[in-house]
Formats: structure tokens, sequence, C-alpha cells
């Protein structure tokens, strides 16, 4: 079951809105979660439309748009998006607006955008796109399901050309309530020290990434999405080990044809254990790590699936994101694997190819 990304859009902590590019530009952040680097708007939305929307929905838009036009399409053939927790700052408005105004007089406009699939509907009203059109909400499987319905429907010819996006955002009043937990760190680090401070928690970010998927390849192809794989709850490290084994076999590939591996290296000593053993016992090639460049949140495996493709195309692996760079050697990129877990709980592969 293989796909093509054409184009990308991807709004997030880093300079990475400008799909010619990658990491040129790192930026650093030293604050208790990472926003993203937000676009000129008024370049991608109406500006009398603009007043009446939340950041993230014109970040959705945005993003959406800035991938079409990477691809050279105008509509796709599916919208399809996967979201953690959808529209937080729209869910914290309108519950506010509850308290503030003893649930009376209550204005609809940020119930109606608080909903998961707020963001597909918007980027096909603004695409004037009516086609297929679906939102995930699975937790630390968001993307993952978003990406693999878009793979079916072309596989099945359902369409020629899919939008699938991921979403997530991160506001103060949220990172208050999840800073109560030990998913996030208590004190304040820089983002590009992350793997310094081995602490429990980690830093939350977000960001907004499209993907146009095609089953063709054409000379503007970034990368071949070979294929996907999701684990839930895996009991042990042997179990992952063999699941990885198992997902190589059946793309008639073996560890050693892995030209990179991509880590979900997040910082915190109660989940880094998996990646820090896949690295010492299992590959035996080079490592790179991104969770320091956009922090940790359910849909970061889109930010992911961004930096390996990137990889493909422009066959480098930026100095700041090496991991191991004294074992690290320069070669050729055509394999690359990607392996994250949220919490523990969902773990992804993600296959590319060149």
């Amino acid at each position: 079951m293989e796909v093509y990304i054409k184009g990308i859009g991807n709004i997030s902590p880093q300079n990475t809105a400008d799909s010619s590019i990658f990491l040129d530009e790192v930026v650093g952040h030293d604050t208790d979660f990472i926003s993203c680097i937000e676009p000129n708007y008024k370049e991608f939305v109406n500006p009398i439309q603009l007043r009446r929307m939340s950041k993230l929905i014109k970040m959705g838009i945005s993003a959406s748009k800035i991938c079409l036009s990477d691809a050279g399409i105008e509509n796709p053939g599916a919208i399809i998006t996967g979201t953690g927790l959808g529209l937080v700052g729209d869910t914290e408005k309108f519950l506010n607006q509850v308290i503030d105004n003893n649930e009376e007089f209550l204005a609809p406009t940020a119930f109606i955008q608080s909903t998961h699939n707020t963001i597909s509907g918007q980027v096909a009203i603004a695409l004037k796109c009516f086609n297929y059109n679906n939102t995930y909400s699975h937790r630390g499987f968001s993307f993952e399901s978003a990406l693999l319905d878009g793979m079916l429907l072309i596989k099945d010819k359902d369409a020629e050309n899919v939008l699938v996006g991921g979403f997530d955002e991160i506001t103060k009043e949220h990172h208050s309530i999840i800073r109560k937990t030990r998913w996030v760190k208590n004190e304040t680090i820089k983002s590009l020290e992350l793997l310094n401070h081995k602490t429990q928690g980690t830093i939350v970010g977000e960001s907004v990434a499209f993907f146009s998927l095609t089953g063709k390849k054409d000379e503007n192809t970034y990368a071949k999405i070979k294929d996907i794989k999701t684990i839930y709850k895996p009991e042990n490290k042997k179990e992952i080990e063999a699941k990885i084994d198992q997902f190589l076999t059946e793309n008639a590939l073996t560890k050693e044809d892995i030209d990179l591996v991509v880590l979900g290296l997040n910082g915190n000593v109660d989940t880094d254990d998996v990646y820090y053993h896949l690295a010492d016992n299992y590959f035996n090639t080079n490592y790179a790590y991104f969770k320091h460049l956009s922090g940790d949140y359910h849909t970061v495996g889109s930010f992911a699936l961004w930096f390996a493709a990137n990889t493909i195309k422009h066959q480098k692996v930026p100095e700041v994101a090496r991991f191991r760079k004294e074992n690290f050697t320069e070669k050729p990129i055509k394999n690359v694997l990607v392996y994250n877990h949220f919490r523990e709980v969902d773990h992804s592969i993600f296959l590319l190819t060149q």
C-alpha cells in the first residue's frame, strides 16, 4: 500500500511554512510550552474573514493552501484530518463564556468552532471542496488513522489525490492543567537542550501539517510512504522488536537496509527508555530526533513525517536533529524508518523510501 507525498504545508514552532527550505534556521524556545511561528494569514485568507477565525482555524486553512500550492493541485479528492484534542482554544473560550455569563446569552461561534472536525470543514469551505471529508480523534493514533484512511482511498482508487492533515494546539490554560501530571516538566528549560534534562516529563508543543498524497510519482515527489504500522500497548521491548521485524519483512527489507531511524525522544526519563534500547541493541545506522524542535503532542507524528520526507528530498539530516552525532556517517538516504510512541501507549512506525 504505497503512496507518494507530492506537497507539504507545515506550520510549526520552526520556520516550516516555506516548503523549499529544511531547517535552515533553527528556532530555540525557552518557554513553558512551544507555540507555532504563525505566517502572514492575509496571504491565504480573506482579511474580512480572519477576525472570525481562531488561531488554529487560520493555521489549518493556511497550511492546507500551502500544501496544495506546493503540490500544484487546486482541489483535493478528499480531506482527512486527525487531532488528539481538537480546538482547545475555542473550547476554553466557550466554557469561560458559560461561567462568565451564568449560562445565559452565549455567543454560538466558539461552540460551533470547538468541535474536532472544524478544521476539515473549514478547509473544505475555503477550497470549495465537496468530496469525502473525515476527521479522526484517536489519541496518539489520530494522525496515523487519518493517514491510513487516505492511503486506502488512493489504493482503492476512490481518489486520485488526498489532503491529509494532523493538528493540535496548546494554550496557557491547558498547559496549567497537564502540568499537574508527570507528562510535562515542572521546570522551564531551553527546547534545544531537551535531552540534557533527564527528568520526568517533556515539553508540549503544537503544529498543523498537511500532506498531499497521490498514487503516482513525479519529479516533485518528496518521498514514498511505503507502509505504516500502529502498536497498542506492547508488553515489552521484545514485542516491539518483533513487530518491527515483522513490519520490515512484510516490506521486503531488513534493519540493515534502513539508512536513517527517526526516534521520538522527548526527554522524559519515564518513557524514553525504548528509544535508547533500539538505538543500542537493535538498529546500527544513523539516528535523528525531532521533539526538541516541535514539542510533544498527540499528532506529533505529522511533524515526524514532515521531517522524514524532507530528509529524503533534501538528502540531508540537519545537524541540530542528529542523535549520537559522534557516530553519524554521511551516506545517501533511501530508506527512513520513523518510530514514535505517545505516553508508551500508542506506538507508530512509518516507513518512507526514496
